[in-house]
């Protein structure tokens, strides 16, 4: 975190003096690898991709690293960023959840899921509530109920509690099918919303 801390106070005059950066303009700078973006990115974003890598894991330390790991992979990979199919902080969400989930299938996570603390817990539970609000901060909560209910409960288990699709049709007891369908009708939905 403090890598990013950082660029946060350095670029903090660029934050103050631009309040909102077009997405058009905040990719251009990320793709001319300028600091002041990646200062930007944290600053805006930070919080609701933590939100997300926290519902997926507990920890808030392992959480925090996964964190540095997602803004470090923007930064790597922006060029790998394409607005023809999605918003770049849909791109960023992917990532958040992809370098998550990649987290918990580690053994780090696994060993240590299992022997969890009650301190943990009720941190992560502070957690959440804060988590809450910096996505609904975004209106992540507002777009998503625009969604059927079906549809709804597919993008959460998915994006924001770290299901696979094959996680989810065993566990919930959903064909395969429908879940992709579900997925696939919701995002179209959510294009049509956002754009």
């Amino acid at each position: 975190m403090e890598y990013f801390q950082y660029f946060s106070t350095k670029f903090d005059r660029i934050s103050v003096e631009k309040a909102h950066i077009e997405e058009r303009e905040l990719v251009a700078w990320l793709l001319r690898k300028d600091r002041a973006a990646l200062a930007y990115l944290y600053d805006h974003y930070s919080g609701a991709l933590y939100g997300i890598v926290l519902r997926i894991i507990s920890k808030e330390e392992v959480a925090e690293e996964v964190l540095q790991d997602v803004f470090l992979k923007i930064w790597d990979k922006i060029e790998a960023y394409d607005a023809t199919k999605g918003r770049l902080f849909t791109w960023m969400i992917n990532i958040a959840r992809n370098q998550a989930i990649d987290r918990t299938r580690s053994k780090e996570i696994s060993n240590g899921g299992k022997t969890g603390t009650i301190e943990n817990l009720v941190n992560s539970i502070d957690r959440k509530g804060f988590v809450e609000q910096e996505i609904e901060g975004i209106g992540m909560s507002e777009v998503l109920r625009s969604l059927p209910a079906e549809q709804k409960f597919v993008v959460e288990h998915l994006y924001f509690k770290g299901f696979t699709q094959s996680e989810l049709a065993e566990e919930f007891n959903i064909p395969l099918g429908t879940v992709k369908t579900r997925l696939r009708s919701a995002l179209k939905h959510l294009r049509l919303v956002i754009t």
